[in-house]
């Protein structure tokens, strides 16, 4: 139910993307992406980390950052092989490594992890327990992958999309020898610029490589000014609960966050739109391999990887603990991968034919893999 919930929602954005009806047309999506971004995004993060993360349940919870960590490496590991294999064209390549690193830890969860504690046989037990240490489960989770996601897959895509930038502004232009930008580069003849001059010129360029902007993306921030908020006591006080004086800001700040998933499932939508309209065409070979990993090497690889951290001890017994772990290895890839394409306007029309694909067998798949785990820790 929560994945064909998804997929309603990303048909409405389809139908109102339309040129007949044109309500999200090309122009109103990107603008809606920088408000996803700038404050739907951060807004959700943060407000749900400061209700549900304390002190002593991020102790308890230290292995799931880890265990979401295994799924990037994994997810790029397994990307990489696919483009090797396939020979991805290289305008894809940022793509498919975001598509298979990260899965959709913020949207899903939030939907999956609610519905099956109101469940009568639910193995979770009372569903307001269940629900409550549920939600933490998937604010941890959510966060976490925020901030993975925003210093790791939107670099990978940014870098990508740069480099083809690159290369059709000098395919499209002759450069002169003394035009040519120079940046630490060794030069065949006689150097003519000082050791001292190359040292500085280098010097200024590490703030713009290392892009500390995009690093402490907003939503990056957001995860840091709500983990300080649930985990210092005297401002949780503050601000969180209906008898905190500023209880009006954590409260305007979950209105905004609510937003956050319809808006950007219908984003996505309106994107496929264009996808299923667009000239070019993503190989099946890449479309075939990004499911395979997500909706199958993955879930595997993480039951393998959670029983063994059960065994050594490194996870609390609380079955719905287990399951939180186990379900973000079977998660397609996350949304925000569209809102990367489309902010950077590098492969948005493959991404809305490989995440329209991706979805559409996730209805099955994740039902499956989400029934096999509570079995497995039931």
């Amino acid at each position: 139910m929560p994945v064909l919930k998804t997929l309603l929602l990303t048909t409405l954005g389809s139908f109102l993307a339309l040129d007949k009806v044109d309500v999200m047309g090309e122009n109103a999506r990107k603008q809606l992406n920088s408000v996803v971004f700038f404050v739907f995004s951060p807004a959700i993060v943060g407000s749900n980390l400061a209700k549900t993360i304390t002190l002593e349940s991020i102790v308890l919870m230290w292995f799931m950052p880890i265990n979401i960590l295994c799924t990037f490496i994994i997810g790029s590991v397994l990307a990489w092989i696919l483009i090797k294999v396939t020979r991805a064209p290289r305008h894809l390549k940022g793509l498919v490594l975001g598509c298979c690193a990260a899965g959709n830890l913020g949207n899903l969860p939030l939907i999956i992890i609610p519905a099956i504690c109101r469940e009568k046989n639910s193995p979770f037990g009372d569903p307001e327990i269940c629900h409550k240490y549920g939600m933490t489960y998937v604010s941890l989770s959510m966060a976490t992958g925020v901030v993975y996601f925003w210093t790791y897959i939107y670099n990978i895509v940014r870098v990508s999309s740069s480099k083809i930038n690159n290369e059709e502004f000098i395919s499209s232009k002759t450069y002169s020898n003394q035009e040519a930008p120079l940046l630490c580069e060794k030069t065949d003849g006689i150097d003519k610029i000082s050791v001292l001059q190359k040292t500085i010129r280098c010097l200024k360029a590490i703030p713009r490589k290392l892009n500390l902007k995009a690093l402490f993306a907003p939503s990056t921030t957001a995860a840091i000014v709500g983990l300080t908020i649930g985990m210092v006591p005297r401002i949780h006080n503050l601000m969180i609960g209906d008898a905190a004086p500023l209880h009006v800001v954590e409260d305007s700040a979950s209105l905004l966050g609510d937003a956050t998933i319809p808006t950007v499932t219908l984003i996505v939508g309106g994107n496929l739109l264009r996808g299923l309209k667009g000239s070019s065409a993503v190989p099946l070979s890449l479309i075939a391999g990004i499911i395979a990993i997500r909706h199958l090497f993955m879930p595997l690889l993480g039951i393998v990887i959670v029983k063994a951290a059960v065994n050594a001890g490194f996870i609390n017994s609380d079955p719905l603990y287990q399951f939180v772990l186990l379900l973000q290895y079977a998660l397609p890839p996350a949304m925000n991968i569209g809102t990367l394409t489309q902010l950077f306007g590098a492969g948005e029309s493959e991404c809305s034919i490989v995440l329209f694909w991706a979805y559409a067998l996730a209805s099955v798949s994740l039902t499956l893999w989400t029934t096999f785990f509570m079995w497995l820790v039931a």
